[in-house]
């Protein structure tokens, strides 16, 4: 069925209609869509038009291409969050009505790098506590962390029993993280972390990077987090001053 039902440029019409098709099941999660010469035929729209919609589709991670393979529906994120939401992995995990896991790959004692030394204005003589682990959702791995806190802030009684480093620091070091300063950046393959994550080789991944503090403004935890960019979506909400 061809789609000249309105006056905006084609390219947005294609794109809307995809996206219904999508939403209507017509072609579901990680199916390959027809051929660009099937689909623009099917649309009544020209190769270039189809071309464009895809790109930007592509762009807004509806669909995947494959070079040499085709084009395929991507899987909705399972988690959605407002990126000026301060919600730990647990939290997000659990408002998509699924089970948090953690699976503790390491935890050490280091000296701070020069970076963590400006992050968290300590000396070069303050330790910190390093831990790397993999969050789990329904037994899935979908974030691999990794958190910095000064030794000097963790009671001699720390422990990794919680799931939650946000408990952790308010429950057994009495520290109640208040806001964070975040970076996000999507990256592609990383051939550590990607198998870890049982990541396919065409999906990218979220890295989020964020300064937490106290309610006294002193920084207590910088974490950087993997999120698999095909379960987790960010929005941000942008106001006009």
């Amino acid at each position: 069925m061809s789609i000249r039902s309105d006056n905006r440029h084609l390219y947005l019409q294609v794109i809307d209609r995809l996206k219904q098709d999508i939403e209507e099941g017509i072609y579901k999660e990680k199916e390959k869509l027809p051929s660009e010469f099937d689909l623009a035929k099917h649309l009544g729209v020209s190769r270039a038009t189809l071309r464009e919609a895809l790109r930007i589709l592509e762009e807004e991670n509806v669909i995947i291409r494959r070079h040499g393979v085709g084009t395929f529906v991507n899987s909705k994120p399972l988690f959605t969050s407002g990126i000026e939401q301060l919600n730990s992995v647990t939290d997000m995990i659990k408002q998509a009505e699924m089970i948090p896991g953690t699976i503790f790959l390491s935890s050490s004692t280091q000296s701070p790098t020069e970076e963590d030394i400006r992050r968290f204005s300590c000396s070069i003589n303050e330790e910190m506590v390093v831990m790397e682990r993999v969050r789990t959702a329904n037994g899935e791995p979908v974030v691999y962390c990794i958190d910095k806190v000064p030794e000097i802030i963790l009671p001699e009684t720390f422990s990794h029993g919680k799931e939650s480093i946000f408990k952790i620091l308010e429950e057994e070091a009495n520290r109640k993280i208040t806001y964070a300063v975040a970076q996000i950046e999507p990256i592609g393959y990383h051939e550590k972390i990607s198998p870890i994550l049982e990541c396919d080789p065409e999906t990218a991944l979220l890295v989020l990077k964020q300064m937490h503090f106290d309610e006294t403004d002193e920084p207590v935890l910088f974490s950087v987090n993997y999120f698999k960019a095909d379960k987790f979506s960010f929005r941000v909400l942008r106001k006009r001053f």
